[in-house]
């Protein structure tokens, strides 16, 4: 199984991709068109690097049997890039685009610049049916179906086995525990992404939800910063302050969290599942004592609820072929195919029923705590402001350490409210 951490958790859009995305709109590109060869319809899907993914797409344009062809169009790998490569294109109205491969974060402001499709009719009850709930929410705008969602991701919590024999319900309990393996001379740092990026906005996401905290209104139009995200602001604040975290926690991403923890100095990791593969093949002897559990909740005795990522599948608005972009994307994110993706290139399905095919199991020995968490998830702020929220609230939460809960959710609750209006940050 070969995974790559959660796109949605790379990198905020910047400053840079959103001056690109302002150029598209004196200077647009020449629209590319989707022709076939023969009269056969060129569907082009625009998706992110995924190791296996052209053996899905073959296997679509078979069962297709002549009616259209699907094309692989590699996105960059940072998700900043995608983003900005697909909004100068959309806003130039190009129709050489027909299937998207969208970040969970990006449905809302899509549908809302009116560049994708709803999906309505059959198409609409076959992805609704099966799909998990939270995976569905990150495709819906305004009540309506806007995506097809193809695969999610969760962070779990990773902790060896050989200095905890129970894995901690709390973060309280996770640095308790890590301030006495410190105390002992053992193996002790919690390590997780803290770094002025989409990855520390995951993880205050997942903290204030846990703690019952919202961060919008349930419209999505109104800043909130309740009691529950002080809550979260201040186990934040603890948890940078506490002693137990890596040195470079203010500036952790993914995979030098993974690497860290891989080289044996943590005793307990937040992080998504690429981390089990790769600990695998580099320090099996490492993995013997690694297992997994459900991302620590706030309260005790109140489960956590843990921020999903993802990519959804979208038909623009300005395909010559929606009908047959709507077949290739139902085809693409179907049953079969998610359980493909989610054995060989290591992304989550969508679909629940997949969990239980007897090919997970090997593939996914933590599928059921994936479940569990899916089940219950934390979905980050829907709104299709949400580039310029993530911006200023990576800013406002850097570093962790610096926070002072009362004074940061004032902070936070203006800026949201500015990048609600476009005030204040570069859409």
């Amino acid at each position: 199984m070969t995974t790559v951490p959660d796109t949605a958790a790379r990198r905020p859009a910047g400053r840079a991709a959103a001056a690109a995305a302002a150029l598209a709109l004196v200077a647009p590109l020449a629209a590319c068109g989707s022709g076939g060869d023969g009269g056969v319809p060129t569907i082009n899907l625009y998706y992110p690097p995924e190791q296996n993914l052209q053996k899905v797409v073959d296997t679509c344009n078979t069962q297709a049997q002549g009616r259209y062809r699907i094309d692989y169009r590699v996105l960059p790998r940072e998700a900043d890039e995608q983003r900005v490569q697909m909004v100068r294109r959309l806003a130039a109205q190009d129709n050489g685009m027909d299937v998207l491969g969208l970040d969970v974060t990006w449905t809302q402001e899509f549908a809302s610049a009116k560049w994708i499709r709803e999906w309505t009719g059959q198409d609409k009850a076959e992805v609704e049916q099966g799909t998990l709930g939270g995976p569905l929410d990150t495709a819906r705008y305004e009540d309506k179906l806007y995506a097809a969602p193809k695969n999610t991701n969760v962070q779990l919590l990773w902790y060896r086995s050989d200095l905890v024999s129970q894995p901690p319900k709390t973060w309280d309990e996770m640095i308790s525990a890590a301030q006495q393996l410190k105390e002992q001379g053992k193996p002790y740092q919690v390590l997780t992404m803290g770094a002025q990026y989409e990855g520390l906005v995951v993880l205050y996401n997942t903290l204030a939800e846990s703690a019952g905290g919202k961060i919008l209104s349930d419209d999505g139009k109104k800043a909130e910063m309740d009691a529950g995200a002080v809550r979260a602001l201040d186990q934040l604040k603890k948890f940078a302050t506490s002693g137990v975290t890596s040195p470079s926690f203010s500036n952790a991403l993914e995979d030098p969290v993974r690497l860290e923890f891989q080289s044996g100095k943590g005793a307990f990791q937040v992080n998504w599942p690429f981390v089990y593969p790769a600990l695998q093949e580099a320090n099996p002897e490492l993995a013997k004592n690694v297992k997994w559990a459900r991302v620590p909740g706030v309260d005790p005795g109140t489960p956590s609820k843990v921020t999903i990522g993802g990519v959804n599948l979208a038909v623009s608005t300005y395909s010559k072929h929606p009908e047959e972009s709507f077949e290739a994307a139902r085809c693409l994110r179907n049953a079969e195919n998610q359980k493909f993706s989610a054995v060989n290139d290591g992304v989550p399905p969508t679909i629940e029923a997949v969990y239980d095919d007897p090919e997970m199991t090997e593939a996914y020995p933590m599928k059921e705590t994936i479940l569990e968490e899916l089940k219950e998830p934390a979905v980050r702020p829907l709104t299709p402001a949400y580039q310029s929220i993530s911006t200023v609230m990576s800013a406002i939460l850097s570093p962790p350490s610096a926070i002072r809960p009362e004074q940061t959710a004032d902070e936070l609750r203006k800026a949201i409210s500015d990048a609600l209006e476009s005030k204040g940050v570069l859409p």
